[in-house]
């Protein structure tokens, strides 16, 4: 076992591939269009860029098993052989992609957010009879992988307390199991500690110097047996005789009380978030490694190297030894600025993608060997702080009360005139690959904007003729216009700018491009209005009106940091609500405005979450709350642990809210209770390729009816339609509109 940590490292690095070689290779082989072998040689040949060019950067110490075909958490569930029974398949590929997406019968996980991050994780189910059991095939198939090209690396894995922190019980568990308020998953914290001493004991006997244990769990509010689980999963693993050093690498905010525990047990080192967190405390690391996040893995703005080296010094002369690093892994952020040539000379100056933090760690690292005395360096590059021009300057915003909602329900009935547990989707079709390309060619010049918007108008008649087909009562355009509900509205948005080659993942081989929130948020004139009126023009069915919420086109942004996030937020708000001033002005007698990022952005620590939810729900007012009572307000929550900030969402004021219900098997519907207004509890999982049939369907809806009137009771997908295909969607929906009938007849 080694003591000495390397000068300079990253706690993590995408993996999607600079031009998304990874979801390519993932959906060839999902649709059947490539074997196994291509699938692993695209990931072989993306592990192995990676770790040469991480060396070539000149960073010491190289992650290894941070690749992954999905997500890092269900790898963990994987490695551990915590594979429900249901899901067991002789290929282990089909397990694991069965787990992740679904499988013929077969629901997936459940899929949520990863802490306050756009990336969703597959949550693992936890029982008192799961039987753990070790696999440690790609972590050492990795370390092997690495040493065959010259270069040691240390395997990243999620740690103990994280992984069954985050994971559910498995469906079944009994009431108690040590536990007073029933089983949790902790409570087979013991026999999955033994499960990581295996593998650290595999991993020593393979020569790997220094392993790291995520345990980003810890930055978030803990009780005092959480605490003690800490010291018991780190005191047993670090008492092995035989095993590497062991890092445990804490994220996205302060360890708090979790520090002093770490810091009592024998790993060898602890990283600390910087950025986003203090160094307070950090003397009780003495004796320890303390690697230090001091460049952002969560924004695109270049590192003030000034401020940064001020930091490094403070922690080495409060606790010795220090390493330079990210704050977290580098996941969160595209591959390399300066492949964007599209953007303006002076703002992609300012920005740093992966790449180039990865320069920042590797200079900062030789800045604190070189400079004992921390010299100024007079070579601060700003984020967006240094932008030309002054902040808009804040003005007063408060939301006019609406009418109640007892008397908005009975005016949009009269007005609206909608059936019992009326049906409509989420928003998005279908974006078929012609789209695509055609996005692509009017991008590129090739075609003109009257020949693309003319294929807009007609796949908005074949998405609006096939919902009225089909039966819906409440219809959508589509969105054929838009490439993602977020970069569509940065677009036509002043104070954004947008990338090319930009991609972060979301989840599996979902990615998106993240828009540049760098300046001044104003709208110039209508975004949808046009879209949503002609809709309405081909159909005597109500058309609803899509927009994505303030909270959510900042959330999923990388924003300027010379503002407090409030006030961006609100500026966005002042240009969501013209558009839905316009909208209504246009006809729109139904208007949706997402806002699956607000449950995102909570604080991690309780202490801080009040006053978040406080700006966020009265942001989310100002922007919706000027229309009429006969208006009828959407909303939509997804994938994100609603039921904790339920009375936030109570507090949206919206006419009716759809939520995530079908992929958790109807978790938030026992938390609910009495919602006051209309809900609309998803009953088809779009993110897996699965159709479920009626009677599935109903059954979902049949449960709903037991917490939510029928009256009040909507029906509709978990989210929106993009990325399915038609074959899929048709089908599907056919099965939810039935299902919907059923039970119509027999609420009637």
């Amino acid at each position: 076992m080694t003591s000495s940590f390397p000068a300079s490292t990253v706690l993590g690095y995408p993996r999607i591939g600079p031009d998304r070689e990874l979801k390519r290779a993932l959906e060839s082989y999902w649709e059947g269009r490539s074997g196994r072998a291509d699938l692993e040689e695209t990931a072989r040949r993306l592990r192995e860029d990676t770790w040469r060019r991480l060396a070539a950067l000149g960073l010491e110490g190289l992650p290894s098993n941070t690749f992954s075909y999905y997500d890092q958490v269900l790898d963990t569930a994987v490695l551990l052989g915590a594979v429900p029974g249901r899901y067991r398949h002789d290929d282990d590929l089909a397990t694991y992609f069965a787990m992740a997406r679904g499988a013929e019968g077969i629901a997936p996980l459940r899929m949520t957010k990863w802490f306050d991050t756009n990336y969703h994780y597959i949550v693992p189910e936890i029982g008192p009879d799961t039987v753990f059991s070790l696999d440690a095939a790609k972590p050492l198939a990795e370390v092997r992988e690495a040493r065959a090209l010259g270069l040691e690396t240390r395997p990243v894995l999620i740690g103990p307390v994280t992984f069954l922190l985050l994971s559910q019980a498995a469906p079944g568990s009994p009431d108690s199991l040590g536990s007073p308020d029933g089983f949790t998953p902790l409570d087979r914290l013991d026999d999955v500690v033994e499960v990581y001493a295996r593998l650290l004991g595999e991993l020593a006997a393979e020569g790997v110097g220094w392993v790291q244990l995520d345990e980003p769990a810890l930055v978030a509010d803990r009780t005092p047996a959480e605490l003690a689980a800490v010291e018991a999963a780190y005191g047993r693993l670090g008492r092995l005789e035989h095993r590497p050093a062991l890092l445990v690498a804490s994220y996205f905010g302060d360890l708090g009380d979790a520090l002093p525990v770490l810091a009592g047990t024998p790993v060898e080192a602890v990283g600390l978030d910087l950025v986003r967190g203090t160094a307070q405390g950090v003397d009780a690391l003495a004796g320890k490694t303390v690697v230090a996040g001091v460049v952002s893995g969560r924004d695109v703005w270049r590192a003030d190297l000034d401020r940064a080296l001020a930091t490094l010094h403070a922690a080495r002369e409060r606790a010795g030894r220090v390493t330079v690093s990210t704050s977290c892994s580098l996941l969160h952020v595209p591959y390399d600025a300066e492949r964007e040539t599209g953007l303006d000379p002076e703002l992609r100056e300012r920005l740093a993608f992966a790449e180039q933090k990865v320069a920042e760690v590797v200079e900062l690292a030789a800045l604190l060997t070189a400079a004992p005395d921390h010299p100024a360096l007079g070579r601060h590059l700003p984020g967006p702080a240094a932008a030309p021009g002054r902040p808009r300057a804040s003005r007063a915003r408060t939301a006019e009360g609406r009418a109640p909602y007892a008397v908005r329900a009975v005016a949009q009935a009269e007005h609206l005139k909608l059936p019992l547990l009326p049906v409509t989707t989420i928003g998005s079709f279908p974006q078929t690959g012609e789209l695509r390309r055609a996005r692509a060619a009017l991008a590129a010049g090739e075609i003109g904007e009257a020949a693309y918007e003319s294929m807009v108008r007609a796949e908005i008649e074949q998405v609006i003729a096939l919902q009225e087909r089909l039966g819906l009562d409440v219809l959508v355009h589509g969105e054929p216009e838009r490439n993602d509900m977020v970069q569509y509205f940065a677009e036509h948005l002043d104070g954004f700018a947008v990338t090319r080659h930009g991609w972060v993942q979301s989840y599996g081989s979902r990615c998106t491009r993240p828009p540049l929130l760098h300046g001044d948020v104003r709208r110039p004139e209508p975004i949808t209005v046009r879209w949503a009126r002609y809709a309405q023009s081909l159909t005597s069915k109500p058309v609803k009106g899509m927009l994505t919420g303030p909270v959510t086109i900042v959330a999923w942004s990388f924003v300027r940091d010379d503002l407090p996030l409030r006030e961006v937020v609100f500026q966005v708000a002042d240009a969501v609500r013209e558009e839905v001033g316009d909208l209504e002005e246009a006809g729109v007698r139904v208007i949706q405005v997402d806002e699956p990022a607000l449950r995102e952005l909570v604080p991690l620590r309780r202490a801080e979450q009040a006053a978040y939810l406080e700006w966020a729900v009265a942001a989310y007012r100002w922007a919706t709350s000027g229309v009429s009572e006969h208006t009828q307000i959407h909303t939509h929550l997804c994938y994100s642990d609603a039921d904790e900030i339920l009375a936030a969402i109570d507090a949206l004021d919206a006419d009716v809210t759809s939520i995530e219900s079908a992929r958790s098997r109807g978790r938030l519907l026992g938390a609910v209770g009495a919602f006051p207004r209309g809900l609309g509890p998803g009953v088809y999982d779009i993110h897996s390729p699965r159709v479920p049939g009626a009677g599935e369907v109903e059954r979902l809806l049949t449960e709903a009816l037991r917490t939510v009137p029928a009256e009040r009771l909507w029906v509709n997908p978990d989210c929106g339609l993009k990325t399915r295909s038609y074959e899929q969607v048709e089908a599907a929906l056919a099965h939810v509109v039935e299902a919907a009938a059923r039970l119509r007849e027999r609420h009637a």
